[in-house]
């Protein structure tokens, strides 16, 4: 299947999310949601539906969670082994 935009696949919009909170500082072990959609929305051009569509499938496959909140996310081992 084809896709007209580059982040329309939600696995390659999680794969990115990924990638971008990889490269983040996390601050006591939290990784700050802005700090992950600023570049993923306004860097990269992905829209609020496919940032929300990989966050979402990133959270169910077991690589981050999301806080309560909704304010920040953490990775999990799985998530981690990703960028081992």
């Amino acid at each position: 299947m084809k896709y007209a935009r580059p982040y329309a696949d939600p696995a390659k919009a999680a794969r990115r999310i990924l990638e971008i909170a990889n490269a983040v500082e996390p601050v006591q072990g939290r990784i700050h949601v802005e700090k992950i959609n600023e570049p993923f929305l306004f860097r990269d051009g992905g829209s609020p539906a496919e940032y929300g569509a990989g966050l979402k499938l990133a959270i169910e496959r077991g690589w981050l969670t999301l806080h309560e909140s909704g304010t920040f996310v953490t990775f999990t081992p799985a998530g981690a082994e990703l960028f081992a």
